[in-house]
């Protein structure tokens, strides 16, 4: 079996609300989360194709007079991500068990470079993409269809693994089984992905 991981709020904590709320205060924070969080334009980082100031520029059109706070928050971003303790953990074990480890992230280069350690997991994982190089993001059939191209996956062979629904049933769509990651334990994740 193909086990393929989400990144963010699967392998790594990614809490952007309560980090808002530590830095600037609840009643800034909703604002700025509004504003940036809440934007789609959030989706375009992940995509890779406008550049930071671009994007950064759409956020502030939200919320004209927290532009200094939403320019602090986003040159903090790197202190977000937390790799959660047993991820590492968790790949060696599927391995061990004869699984091939890949991940498949909507995930921003800037993020990528102001928090690399994060992201130490993938050197024990068999590939994967992220979504900036591409210039494509979940929940596009398209995506999953290049991860199954590049490292010549069956879709009915691979596992995958989000905490987001509408990405979970774009996976079902291309064929492959799914876990929508919610309130799951890592040694119940493990079970089910042992009993597939």
């Amino acid at each position: 079996m193909n086990v393929i991981f989400d990144i963010g709020k699967v392998l790594v904590d990614f809490d952007f609300e309560g980090f808002a709320k530590r830095i600037l205060g609840e009643e800034t924070a909703e604002k700025v989360i509004a504003a940036m969080w809440g934007n789609p334009y959030w989706l375009e980082l992940d995509r890779g194709v406008m550049r930071d100031e671009e994007v950064l520029r759409k956020f502030i059109e939200k919320a004209p007079d927290c532009e200094q706070e939403i320019r602090l928050l986003f040159s903090r971003l790197g202190e977000i991500p937390k790799q959660r303790k047993d991820a590492i953990p968790l790949i060696q074990k599927l391995k061990a068990d004869g699984h091939r480890v890949f991940f498949l992230s909507n995930y921003f280069e800037y993020l990528m470079h102001t928090a690399p350690q994060e992201l130490s997991f993938i050197r024990y994982m068999d590939g994967g993409i992220f979504s900036c190089f591409e210039h494509i993001v979940k929940p596009d059939y398209a995506i999953f269809r290049i991860l199954c191209e590049r490292y010549s996956l069956d879709p009915a062979d691979c596992i995958f693994i989000d905490d987001t629904e509408l990405n979970v049933r774009a996976a079902e769509v291309v064929g492959m089984k799914t876990i929508h990651f919610k309130n799951l334990s890592y040694d119940s994740l493990y079970e089910i992905i042992s009993g597939e």
